[in-house]
């Protein structure tokens, strides 16, 4: 459960899933620390909950620790902490850079972030993380393999986390939605378009998800529920479950033959 004036901290919380999901704790009785790259869309998010913003990176070592450290400073104590800034980049020509940016944004920042809280929260015997990643960390997204890469690490991570430290008190939580109506969908070009566009829903229908899923400490979030179907019948047969993602390739395709 979330505890009472829960002290959460949001990376990416300047706009989308995280904007959503800071107005829906702050409904709940949570003090809000927002973090974005984006300064402008972090006072405003802040503005808009009352709460405190920290914008900077939240990918970098160094970026980590003045996060944390003005969140404690601020809060008090971080209590939650979302994991939640990411990006997604690299078509089939992926380049290094597109590969090293991923990992660093859409993995390493939560190895980093959690590396920082839990001497704290080990101490105290409570904490919770929860990191956005994907269902592209439990199948894939056609179209980007840095992206479908680093969701997969992502997850991975929190799973490691959660078998690590569940009995001494960490919540690890790990959202991995399909497609979100957020600037990120809009930019997925046609594989979005096959796969993710029919079925997109709000950010403010994850933060709910979000919201019952701290109630029940499931480890994953799935504001999809189809997902885990898709999961299960990826694990049951991968080689059906590859030869459907290939048809679907094909349509992608289709709609754009140099892709």
């Amino acid at each position: 459960m979330l505890p009472d004036r829960a002290g959460v901290v949001i990376t990416g919380g300047g706009n989308g899933i995280g904007r959503a999901i800071a107005h829906r704790l702050v409904a709940a009785g949570a003090r809000i620390v927002v973090n974005d790259l984006d300064a402008d869309a972090a006072a405003r998010v802040a503005n808009e909950v009352g709460g405190f913003a920290v914008p900077g990176d939240a990918a970098s070592e160094e970026g980590v620790r003045a996060l944390v450290g003005a969140a404690r400073e601020h809060l008090g104590a971080i209590d939650v902490f979302f994991a939640n800034a990411g990006i997604a980049r690299g078509d089939a020509a992926a380049t290094e850079d597109d590969f090293e940016a991923s990992w660093q944004v859409n993995v390493m920042a939560h190895v980093r972030a959690a590396r920082a809280l839990l001497p704290d929260w080990l101490e105290r015997g409570e904490g919770r993380f929860v990191a956005t990643a994907s269902a592209a960390g439990l199948l894939m997204m056609l179209g980007s393999a840095p992206y479908t890469l680093s969701k997969h690490a992502a997850v991975a991570h929190a799973e490691w986390l959660s078998a690590t430290y569940r009995h001494r008190g960490i919540v690890v939580q790990a959202l991995c939605p399909q497609g979100v109506r957020t600037a990120m969908l809009d930019d997925t070009g046609p594989a979005g378009d096959v796969t993710l566009k029919d079925t997109a829903i709000t950010p403010e229908e994850v933060a709910e998800t979000v919201y019952a899923a701290i109630g029940d400490d499931r480890f994953l979030i799935l504001p999809h529920a189809e997902v885990a179907d898709y999961v299960r019948a990826k694990a049951a047969d991968p080689d059906r479950w590859l030869g459907g993602m290939n048809r679907l390739q094909q349509r992608v395709e289709d709609l754009r033959p140099d892709f």
